[in-house]
This record gives C-alpha cells, sequence and structure tokens, in this order.
C-alpha cells in the first residue's frame, strides 16, 4: 500500500487498517482483471456448440450437478473473484432477458478481453479501446439487423419455430431426441401464447419431471399434472367431466384460537361431541356436494374420519396440493380458488374434461393428471429420464428452449447460427475500421478479431482444425457474398447454414453483443482495486 508523507517526513495514514489491505493499481490492475475474466472464458469455452463438453459441478452438500448450460455452470462454482463475478452476473442477466446464449456471451467477453490486453501493452489507453468497442458493437449490431431474415409463422405453420428450437436443444445432453422435445416446447409455447400481443407468459407452463421411463416418454400435457394421489385408496380413480371445487380452508372442525379445556366425565358427553364432529364433517361434505363438486381439491390435510366421509359420500379429493399448483389448476379449469366452505357456489367451480389418476411402474407412484380444460391455457411438460441428474438438465434445456421460442414470438427475426453470424459482423466490422481515423481503429480491428473467437471456439470443440476451417469458412463468405457460411460441426458436408437449418434469434445474438461489450468496458475502466489482503 502506498504510504502518503507530511511536509516533516512523517508518514500518515489515510486507509483504515492499510497495512492489512493489499492495492493493485494502473496497469496491473487491469491485466489482473483481465486475466481473471478469461480464466471464467476459459472454462466454459469447451461447452460452447453442439460438440460441448458438460461439467460436474458438486455442491458443499454433496449434491452433484451435471451440465452444460453457461449460467448454470457460474451459477454453481462459487466464484470468489469480484472480476469473476461480474462474468456470472453477465451470463445470468443474458439468462434472464433472452434464456439461450448464456456460453457464447461469455467466450465473447473473454476474447474481448483477450484482445484489449495486447492493445494495453502497445500502450493504447484503456479508454480509447473502449471508445472503440463502443463503436464496433454498434457497427455489428446494426449489421445484424441487415442480414437477419423474418419468418412468418401462425398457429398451424411452426416448422421455423421448431428448427430454430432444434438448433439450441442440439448443443444440450438431449439432443438425441431434440426433434420431439422441441416440438414439444413450441407446442407448449403456442398453447399459452398471446399472439395479438405478443406476448408468452411462461409461468404458465408448468415443468414436471419424474426419474424412471426413458427421454422419449416425455410429453406435453394440455392441463396440469400434480404429483399427488386421492386421498383415498377406493376412490374411483378416473372422473368425466369433473367439477372442481378448489378450497384453500381445512378439512376439519375448527380449533378455538384461546386455550381451553373440554371436560368430559360421562360416556354420553362424549358421543354428543362426537356427534358434533360429525355432524360437523357433514355439513361441509354436503355444502362441497350442494353446489356439484365432483372432485374437491384441498390445500390442507384431512384426518381419516374427513377421508372416510368422503369416500362413503362419493366425494372424491386430493389434499396437501401447493399453493403454486392450485392456482395453476385455477387458471387452467377456470375455477375460483375457495378460501371458506361458506363461499362455495356453483359458479366457483372449475371444470375439467377428464381427470385421471395414473401409476408408474412397479413403484407406487401416482399422479393426478386433469385435462381437456375449459381453459388449455395451462399446460405442463412431463419428463421421463433415467436419472434425477438427467431430468434436471432436460429441465435447463428445455427452459432454454421455451425461451428461445417465446423471443421469436416477441420478435420473428432469425441470423444464422455456426458461428456465421459472427464472421459476418467480423468482415464488416473489419471493414468499417477504416472510416476511423483515430486510436479507436485499433480497437475496433480487435474487436473483429474478438469476434471470430466463437466460430474458433465451435471448430474446436467439434475436433476440426480451428484457424484453417475459420480462414476457410471466412473466404467463402468474402467469395460468395453469402452470410449463412457457418462451421460444419456435425460434419454434414456443407457450410451453409440455411440447408443444415441451423437459425438463432436476432435479439438473443444482439443482447450478447451488447452485453459482453458493457461488462468489458467496464472491466478496462477499474484502474485501482483496493482488496483486504488474505492472511
Amino acid at each position: 500500500m502506498a504510504l502518503a508523507f507530511d511536509e516533516f517526513g512523517r508518514p500518515f495514514i489515510i486507509i483504515r487498517e492499510q497495512e492489512q489491505k493489499s492495492r493493485l493499481r494502473g496497469l496491473d490492475a487491469q491485466k489482473t482483471n483481465i486475466t481473471a475474466g478469461k480464466a471464467v472464458a476459459r472454462i466454459l469455452r469447451t461447452s460452447l456448440g453442439p460438440k460441448g463438453m458438460d461439467k460436474i459441478l458438486q455442491s458443499p452438500d454433496g449434491d452433484v450437478t451435471i451440465t452444460n448450460d453457461g449460467a448454470t455452470i457460474l451459477e454453481q462454482m462459487d466464484v470468489d473473484n469480484q472480476i469473476a463475478k461480474l462474468m456470472v452476473e453477465l451470463s445470468r442477466s443474458q439468462d434472464y432477458e433472452i434464456g439461450d446464449g448464456t456460453t457464447g456471451v461469455v467466450v465473447m467477453a473473454g476474447a474481448l478481453l483477450e484482445q484489449a490486453e495486447k492493445l494495453l501493452e502497445r500502450g493504447i489507453h484503456p479508454i480509447r479501446i473502449a471508445e472503440g468497442y463502443e463503436l464496433a458493437s454498434r457497427i455489428a449490431f446494426e449489421h445484424l439487423e441487415r442480414i437477419s431474415h423474418k419468418f412468418e409463422f401462425d398457429g398451424t405453420n411452426i416448422e421455423d419455430l421448431i428448427q430454430t428450437c432444434m438448433t439450441t436443444l442440439s448443443s444440450k445432453i438431449v439432443n438425441r431426441c431434440k426433434r420431439s422435445m422441441a416440438e414439444i416446447a413450441v407446442k407448449a409455447v403456442l398453447a399459452v401464447a398471446d399472439l395479438e400481443r405478443k406476448d408468452v407468459n411462461l409461468d404458465l407452463i408448468k415443468v414436471e419431471g419424474k426419474v424412471g421411463g426413458k427421454l422419449e416418454d416425455t410429453e406435453l400435457i394440455y392441463g396440469i399434472l400434480v404429483d399427488k394421489d386421492m386421498s383415498h385408496p377406493q376412490m374411483p380413480k378416473q372422473i368425466e367431466d369433473a367439477k372442481i371445487a378448489i378450497l384453500t380452508c381445512p378439512f376439519e372442525p375448527p380449533k378455538p384460537k384461546t386455550k381451553h379445556k373440554v371436560d368430559i366425565d360421562s360416556v354420553e358427553k362424549f358421543q354428543t361431541l362426537r356427534e358434533q364432529e360429525q355432524k360437523y364433517f357433514d355439513d361441509m361434505v354436503k355444502k362441497c356436494k350442494d353446489v356439484g363438486a365432483t372432485l374437491v381439491i384441498c390445500q390442507w390435510g384431512f384426518d381419516d374420519e374427513a377421508n372416510h366421509l368422503l369416500m362413503h359420500r362419493n366425494l372424491p379429493a386430493v389434499r396437501w396440493v401447493g399453493g403454486v399448483e392450485l392456482e395453476l389448476i385455477a387458471i387452467a379449469t377456470g375455477g375460483r380458488i375457495v378460501p371458506r366452505f361458506q363461499e362455495l357456489t356453483p359458479e366457483k367451480l372449475g371444470k375439467a374434461g377428464l381427470v385421471r389418476e395414473k401409476a408408474f411402474g412397479t413403484t407406487k407412484d401416482r399422479m393426478i393428471y386433469i385435462e381437456h380444460c375449459a381453459n388449455s391455457r395451462a399446460v405442463t411438460i412431463f419428463i421421463r429420464g433415467g436419472n434425477k441428474m438427467m431430468i434436471e438438465e432436460t429441465k435447463r434445456s428445455l427452459h432454454d428452449a421455451l425461451c428461445v421460442a417465446r423471443n421469436l414470438i416477441r420478435n420473428n427475426s432469425i441470423v444464422y447460427g455456426g458461428g456465421s453470424a459472427e464472421i459476418s459482423c467480423s468482415l464488416a466490422v473489419e471493414a468499417a475500421a477504416d472510416k476511423y481515423p483515430g486510436v479507436e481503429q485499433y480497437a475496433i480491428r480487435a474487436f473483429a478479431d474478438a469476434l471470430d473467437a466463437i466460430p474458433m471456439a465451435l471448430a474446436e470443440n467439434s475436433g476440426l482444425q480451428p484457424i484453417e476451417t475459420l480462414s476457410a469458412v471466412k473466404s467463402q463468405q468474402i467469395k460468395e457474398n453469402n452470410p449463412c457460411c457457418g462451421i460444419d460441426c456435425n460434419d454434414v458436408g456443407t457450410n451453409d447454414m440455411r440447408e443444415q437449418n441451423v437459425f438463432e434469434t436476432l435479439i438473443g445474438k444482439q443482447q450478447q453483443i451488447l452485453l459482453s461489450t458493457q461488462v468489458v468496458k467496464m472491466i478496462l475502466k477499474i484502474d485501482d482495486v483496493i482488496s483486504p489482503s488474505e492472511y
């Protein structure tokens, strides 16, 4: 820590406990920050693209996560360095806003930092680098607009949506049945989408998983799936044209709030008490029957006596259903959630065409399907898989696919994937650099070089010769003036991404470039780091 001296040469203290703090300033600080950022990007670089590797992360309490999703890897990595934390935030914000491209955005930021390091060594001021990057990102942003394609879709023609979701899923563990997964994701989004307002509420899509079966058994249910069974084993397992009472009040006699004691000194009194309780239960069941309910879904439990009575009065019931599930059931069946028995009316009942209980495998696992609802705006994706990790990873992959489908409904422009958009932007930025006379043009050229990092990583992960492949594709793009040439990761034999049907959303790509540039500018502007030293 640098000391300050007064005019008599005596040191005086500026920062509290300064002898215990370490300080980096100037170029050293920038280089340390850049190294930290590059280290994070290097971890994710290998998991980019269809041939990307997966990572295993073990949490402190021994839970194992196997994932390929950039945001998840960084979330679980428990990063300590301040700059590395910025990279984690970067992929998180890409995940929140777009949902896909979380790995690419970090790789891109790492490449920009790497290029910035070379420029700093040449003695270019970090602010000039940051300004050059800003100009270049604007050029790339506009160039993406120019090379993008719009495609039209409606409720019946969804092939393009499916192809784009398949591109997202091809880099995940589920790529062997990506076609069926993409179809499920697109149908689920279209079921809940409001196409006039171009809005999709992803909360209405519930993703449930159950270990067992195989990945191909994953299905889309136009309705709700509840991980519960009927409260009594002898209740009917299938109810057609069900009228559902959705209750949040417990099925039991009220308990006084005050402390109380009941003295019973004779059999008769006990009998009266029991009859009173039974009458109370009878009234409850009768209220449900009177409004015409054929199924009761209750948030709380009820004891055996209530269960027995419900069974005798032929009123099937489900207990201990969570609050979120209740809301989804209410949305799907068009019912109202009723807090008190006194308020039950026929209008408040939900309607479903079929409620059935289904058992799985040889275990005692049962789930309740509520299908053919009055308002099918709430759907469930039900995932099967060999083990828990597989199901969790499939959930994350499907989340990405759902987000892509949602983004396409909001803005139906696409660019071509496989690194083709980045190569095309790189060429455009390179060409535009000559128009800028100042030092910025170095930074703009560096930005163009950094854009090549994504196609380079794709080629590397696919086991191709990275530099050779990249230069071949680049020269092909210039020769044919075709922005659709990308890296042929799957060895199809053609570099044209239109033929390979590899699409990405335009807003996802633009967001990647803007976010990574912002973070890199922020890191470059830091020139002094004061941190408590580690003892």
